[in-house]
């Protein structure tokens, strides 16, 4: 009689868990399992040397201006690995993509060995570094500049200094 009410209460669990639909998946009952990223509006995914930055400041100017965003001009290239990390943060940081998506119809800038672009990126202040951040009204009116060492923090970035930075802009757009 004693086996059998041990076995009984081995056994008791796996038969509640089978019949309440237990399963090797977790739910999904966090907010992060269920967030859908807001889309930030980009003119070109890349540093290309090929492209032609009137062209596109003029299309970021018409999506800003529909959209009723700023511009955020980032130079850059693809030979920069803070230009590539900096990518990355801020697709997968929830509250930092939140707020460039919120603020900025983003315009990738092209400095390289193959074409600096000098032309174009005269008309704006002195970059500190790369990549280097410059903020333009719906217009195209140059707004800011912003040197992104100022977002960092040890091998990343900073996600108050960034969501704050981004914010500034949201709320005024």
């Amino acid at each position: 009689m004693r086996r059998l009410t041990l076995l009984s209460a081995l056994i008791a669990p796996l038969f509640m868990i089978a019949a309440c639909g237990g399963s090797d998946t977790p739910a999904e009952t966090s907010a992060e399992a269920a967030y859908t990223p807001t889309p930030i509006t980009h003119i070109n995914e890349d540093f290309s040397p090929d492209d032609d930055p009137v062209a596109d400041l003029a299309e970021a100017m018409e999506l800003a201006q529909a959209e009723g965003k700023y511009i955020l001009m980032d130079v850059g290239g693809e030979w920069c690995s803070w230009c590539h990390l900096i990518d990355a943060y801020i697709e997968t940081n929830q509250p930092t993509h939140e707020a460039f998506a919120c603020a900025f119809v983003v315009l990738k800038v092209n400095y390289s060995d193959e074409n600096e672009n000098e032309e174009f990126l005269s008309a704006y202040p002195e970059r500190q570094g790369y990549p280097h951040f410059f903020v333009l009204d719906a217009q195209g009116e140059f707004v800011a500049s912003q040197g992104t060492g100022e977002l960092e923090e040890g091998r990343g970035y900073n996600e108050e200094a960034m969501v704050g930075f981004a914010n500034q802009y949201c709320e005024s757009a």
